[in-house]
């Protein structure tokens, strides 16, 4: 079967990966995928480039996997999945091990304050600031430490973590594989993937005005004299 074209549309991402693959055959492409996933949780690198390890990975991924015969998409999708509950696994590990001081060395402003904003959004969302946060690229790295430190039951953690996860990684792969091989659901296909980006953007804009709005109440509250 030959080679379908990348979508123009398809973005630089993409066409790296291409080159990826061209380098290093399926099973490498699959393991480099993989392991940015993982890594992007579990060692911190989705602070840094996010792009390159969260949904523009995934969905570019899924394009080049619709162009090419040779990748399967339910290996590729299954794969992104597993490894990103990993990744949260090991961050939630991480934090119920070393505490607040292993975030408080993840030096920087920015930095301590998405720190800052994910315990909120914890504290906010229990549960559900786990699967939630999978779609907001700062609340998919500090949510599963946060969740740690903050001595979250394991098998409560684990469930929510595999909801997300799963969902996530399964969800924009395969978006972007059915942008790539059916011409006629392709503008679907966008629209899914826009909602998806959409709805992540609310999320974390809604945990920063209740962030905002909390911390307005306790500051009032501190004024206040007794």
């Amino acid at each position: 079967m030959p080679r379908r074209p990348l979508p123009r549309y398809g973005g630089g991402v993409a066409h790296d990966l291409a080159n990826v693959l061209g380098d290093v055959g399926p099973w490498l492409f699959y393991l480099a995928v993989w392991g940015l996933v993982f890594a992007g949780t579990a060692l911190f690198v989705g602070v840094f480039i996010p792009f390159i390890t969260g949904d523009s990975l995934l969905f570019a991924a899924g394009l080049l996997t619709g162009t090419h015969p040779e990748l399967n998409i339910w290996v590729l999708a299954v794969g992104v999945g597993i490894a990103a509950v990993l990744g949260d696994q090991v961050g939630f590990w991480l934090g119920r091990r070393f505490g607040r001081p292993y975030l408080t060395r993840r030096g920087g402003r920015w930095v301590q304050a998405g720190v800052r904003r994910a315990e909120r959004f914890y504290e906010l969302f229990g549960w559900w600031s786990v699967v939630i946060s999978r779609y907001i690229p700062w609340g998919r790295v500090f949510i599963p430490p946060i969740a740690g430190i903050s001595a979250m039951r394991y098998w409560r953690f684990l469930s929510a973590n595999i909801v997300g996860a799963l969902s996530w990684g399964v969800l924009i792969t395969v978006i972007g594989y059915f942008a790539a091989v059916n011409p006629s659901v392709r503008p679907v296909a966008y629209i899914v993937a826009g909602v998806v980006i959409a709805a992540s953007i609310v999320a974390g804009v809604r945990a920063w005005v209740l962030d905002r709005r909390s911390r307005r109440r306790e500051e009032s509250g501190a004024g206040t004299p007794s």
